[in-house]
C-alpha cells in the first residue's frame, strides 16, 4: 500500500519516520469548526481525523490516507490548540495539579481499496502543580499555539509531568503502536 499523511504535524511525521514508515505528506485543509464540540471526546477526534483523511483520499484514490487529530480532555471540556498566549496560559493553569486525558483519533481511507477504518487511543497525564512563573517561562520558550492543551510532552513541558498512563506517542500526537496493530486488521 502507498500512504499519505494528511497532516503537517512535525510530531506525527517524526513518529512515523521513527517507525521506518514510508509515506507522503499532504496536509488536509478542512474547516475543523464544522464538527460539534458537543460530541463525546472520542467521537470528536475520530470525526475530525476521518474528515481530514477523506478530504485527501478523494484526490488521491490509490493511496491509503492517514488522518489524525489529537485533543486534551479535562473537566468535561475539550482543549484543542489555543488561539493565543492568554488562552494557552489558561489551559496550562487548568492542567496544573490535575489529571487529563489525551485522545487521538486516527482514520485510514482508501477509495480504490474501499478502506474506511477509524479508531482512537487514549492516554492519561497527571501534571504536578505548576506556578505562573513556570507557565510564563514555558510559553515564552516553546510554541504552545500548535499543540492541543497548549503543551508538548516531548519539549520543555516534560518537567510538568508527574505520571502518564498509556502511550507516550499518543500524547505526542500519534499512537504508532495501535496504528501498526490496526494495519493488520485492514
Amino acid at each position: 500500500m502507498k500512504f499519505i499523511l494528511a497532516s503537517k504535524s512535525p510530531r506525527r511525521i517524526e513518529i512515523l519516520k521513527k517507525a521506518d514508515f514510508k509515506f507522503r505528506v499532504i496536509p488536509s485543509k478542512i474547516d475543523e469548526s464544522i464538527v460539534s464540540i458537543d460530541l463525546k471526546p472520542e467521537d470528536y477526534c475520530m470525526e475530525l481525523a476521518k474528515l481530514k483523511s477523506q478530504d485527501i483520499a478523494k484526490k488521491y484514490m490509490d493511496y491509503t490516507v492517514i488522518g489524525a487529530d489529537t485533543i486534551v480532555f479535562i473537566d468535561g471540556k475539550i482543549l484543542n490548540k489555543p488561539l493565543n498566549m492568554a488562552e494557552a496560559k489558561n489551559m496550562l493553569n487548568l492542567l496544573s495539579g490535575n489529571t487529563h486525558k489525551v485522545l487521538t483519533g486516527v482514520s485510514l481511507q482508501n477509495q480504490t481499496l474501499k478502506i474506511d477504518f477509524t479508531f482512537f487511543d487514549i492516554s492519561e497525564v497527571k501534571f504536578y502543580p505548576i506556578n505562573d512563573l513556570e507557565i510564563d517561562n514555558y510559553i515564552s520558550n516553546y510554541n504552545p499555539l500548535d499543540k492541543a492543551g497548549s503543551y508538548g510532552i516531548q519539549d520543555g513541558s516534560a518537567i510538568f509531568i508527574e505520571k502518564i498512563h498509556g502511550s507516550y506517542d499518543n500524547i505526542m500526537g500519534f499512537p504508532i503502536s495501535k496504528f501498526h496493530q490496526s494495519l493488520k486488521l485492514i
